[in-house]
């Protein structure tokens, strides 16, 4: 009964910074492909798709993780439009 409460804590903490992670990577991840997309016509290096590749997996390794946790965020307004 005592040690029921920190590890709440300790989950809501994980959880939020879990979620906090997830954004900012998914953000990097929409500006990776940005790039790569305004750079394509100007015969795109391979090192911007590497990029741009190694920040989706990270976001989807996050979102995976997510999942496991059941962890729930922020609607995204762009998904719920379609």
């Amino acid at each position: 009964m005592l040690f029921k409460h920190p590890k709440h804590e300790i989950e809501k903490q994980r959880d939020q910074h879990l979620l906090s992670t997830i954004y900012a990577v998914k953000g990097s991840w929409d500006h990776a492909k940005e790039t790569e997309r305004a750079v394509y016509e100007a015969n795109v290096s391979s090192e911007l798709h590497d990029r741009a590749h190694m920040q989706e997996q990270k976001y989807l390794y996050l979102y995976r993780l997510a999942r496991k946790y059941h962890v729930h965020g922020q609607l995204n307004q762009g998904v719920i439009g379609r």
